[in-house]
């Protein structure tokens, strides 16, 4: 598979980033909208335009500089503001706002890889439209699944650090709360020394060899061959 140049690369991937992160900040709202909490579409990140939700330090900065330290992506957008006082089941429904978010990015490997196998029925006959496809579908499947798989790591302030709390009896719910504000130091020590990719690599791997354009994802990210 050809490679395309650094400008036509960072503008196949710029747009399945995008959506990455947007909707799976979008997904929370909407969730909550659901299930009674109308905050944050009230505040206006109900919505897919990406302006709403990036954070300059963690949607930015602390990626690339993770990225190019440990060749791991790792970061964050603005947290949705959610009301748990307004939620119906306040417990339940935290736990079912914060899968909204990996749950989006699930869904969105899943088109995006049916991006990259369009791409590669291209391939033969038109490879100035198979690459641009392969690339950003495979860009979109790697991404999503990553930021799925890391969101659901079981530690506040992540999505399966949520969904854990809600599982907690009440009183060892409540110590569990009480690691939040260490939650990003912890990750950022695992990611340092290695075991954060370790631990979620095979994971990310693995569930990428059941979506639709897995072949395209390890040879370009795996540097596997199909």
């Amino acid at each position: 598979m050809n490679a395309l140049n650094s400008i036509q690369l960072l503008a196949v991937i710029v747009l399945p980033v995008l959506f990455a992160i947007t909707v799976h900040e979008a997904a929370h709202g909407w969730m909550a909208n659901r299930l009674g909490d109308g905050t944050a579409k009230m505040l206006g990140r109900v919505t897919l335009n990406p302006l709403r939700h990036i954070d300059l330090l963690g949607t930015l900065i602390v990626p690339l500089i993770t990225f190019l330290v440990t060749g791991f992506l790792f970061g964050w957008a603005k947290p949705v503001p959610i009301n748990g006082r307004n939620l119906r089941q306040e417990r339940r429904d935290l736990a079912l706002v914060a899968l909204a978010g990996p749950g989006a990015n699930l869904l969105m490997g899943v088109l995006w890889g049916l991006v990259a196998q369009g791409g590669l029925a291209f391939l033969d006959t038109s490879r100035w439209l198979a690459l641009p496809l392969l690339y950003m579908g495979a860009t979109g499947v790697f991404i999503n699944v990553l930021l799925m798989v890391l969101n659901l790591f079981p530690l506040v302030p992540l999505d399966g650090g949520r969904v854990l709390n809600a599982l907690l009896p009440p009183t060892w719910s409540a110590g569990f709360s009480r690691l939040e504000p260490y939650g990003l130091i912890l990750l950022l020590v695992l990611l340092v020394t290695g075991l954060l990719g370790s631990l979620l690599l095979p994971i990310i791997e693995g569930t990428i060899g059941l979506l639709p354009g897995a072949e395209v994802v390890k040879e370009l990210f795996f540097h596997r061959q199909p």
